[in-house]
């Protein structure tokens, strides 16, 4: 049977550029290739022919034997090299579609991992709870950790002193063990030496072979003032160590900032709800009021209303990436006594009678608009 035409097989006129020859591969390859159409003989020698088209236009030598002489350039009577003058059309495709990608990982395309090449160790995760003050002013503190740290023995190589490294004899080398399923063969990362492909002549006797070993540790952390809840911690090196004595990977903190009894926090600021008196805040008064470092004095004056806010300049938090600090906000709560003897009473009552309704302005302007609002008609 005549083999048909490789620029009709790719769609493609013969003034075509490479990057439009490639192009056209790339969708007619997706189409026909077998894991999409499992059974399909048709398919399947669709998508060998159409890597015979594109090894053949895409080379600027066979293009032009091709376009001179035909087929006949590549039969191995001819001009040809090896018998059909290609290669497997899987390696097409995984040029085409570039390497490490989907391709090699369902395939097994890609080579084995250097044995001698190290890896990164895990990073870890710590939760920790640490108090509002804690937060608020910094802290050091210490965490008490289990992981996987470098082998002391071997230093991290997994091997006895003067050990060497040989092939792997379940996969001889390669990194990967090959089974086949049809028409596929599907290589997978070998079980024995994990992919790299070799293995240790004399494993060390503390970590036998694994180069790291389970052991607690301490680790000493600053906390930075005006962390607050949700805040990361990173500690370069703290997390588990590197195999075949690679580096360590990182220990991320991620703090919880347990709720102060006095203080809500609002970013930088802070709020504090601070009682007083019906007395002191209608004649006025100094009080003490808590702060993150101590008391201070906050002058109330007279006819102080209940939620009245006063601001502590500069008497908030930190902020954590140096930009100042934050305000402290008061919001005063005036206190109602709840029992009078009959003595107060009757010294409220004759101080109502000197008011002549006049002790409450805000309570009687309100009323005022209300009378005002519901005597209005649609």
């Amino acid at each position: 049977m005549a083999k048909r035409d490789y620029y009709e097989i790719l769609g493609v006129e013969k003034v075509s550029t490479v990057e439009e020859i490639k192009k056209a591969y790339r969708k007619m390859a997706v189409k026909y290739h077998p894991d999409k159409n499992p059974g399909d003989k048709a398919a399947e020698e669709q998508f060998k022919e159409l890597g015979e088209a594109y090894e053949v236009l895409c080379d600027a030598q066979k293009r032009a034997a091709y376009d001179q002489y035909g087929h006949a350039a590549f039969d191995r009577r001819g001009f040809g090299t090896r018998a059909g003058g290609f290669h497997d059309p899987y390696d097409i495709f995984r040029e085409v579609f570039g390497g490490g990608s989907i391709f090699d990982d369902l395939f097994g395309g890609g080579g084995r991992a250097n044995a001698s090449q190290t890896e990164r160790g895990e990073d870890l995760r710590y939760d920790m709870e640490i108090t509002f003050l804690e937060a608020a002013h910094g802290c050091e503190r210490e965490v008490a950790l289990t992981k996987a740290e470098r082998c002391e023995t071997c230093q991290g190589s997994g091997a006895e002193t003067g050990s060497k490294l040989r092939n792997c004899p379940t996969c001889g080398g390669r990194g990967q063990v090959i089974t086949s399923r049809g028409i596929f063969s599907i290589a997978q990362t070998c079980p024995h030496c994990q992919g790299s492909g070799r293995i240790i002549e004399k494993p060390c006797r503390s970590c036998r072979g694994a180069g790291r070993m389970e052991r607690t540790s301490t680790i000493k952390l600053r906390i930075p003032a005006g962390v607050d809840t949700g805040s990361k911690l990173r500690s370069v090196g703290n997390g588990e160590a590197g195999r075949r004595g690679g580096p360590a990977g990182d220990l991320y903190v991620v703090l919880h900032v347990r709720p102060h009894a006095l203080f809500q926090r609002d970013g930088d600021d802070l709020l504090c709800e601070v009682p007083v008196s019906f007395v002191q805040a209608a004649l006025g008064a100094e009080i003490e009021v808590p702060t993150l470092d101590g008391k201070t004095t906050l002058k109330i004056p007279a006819g102080t209303q209940p939620g009245t806010m006063f601001r502590l300049k500069g008497q908030g938090v930190k902020n954590i990436q140096g930009y100042g600090q934050g305000d402290q906000h008061v919001r005063i709560n005036v206190e109602v006594p709840t029992h009078l003897s009959a003595a107060q009473k009757t010294k409220l009552q004759e101080f109502s009678a000197l008011c002549n309704g006049q002790e409450s302005p805000l309570s009687h302007s309100f009323f005022e608009k209300a009378k005002h609002l519901f005597s209005k008609t649609e």
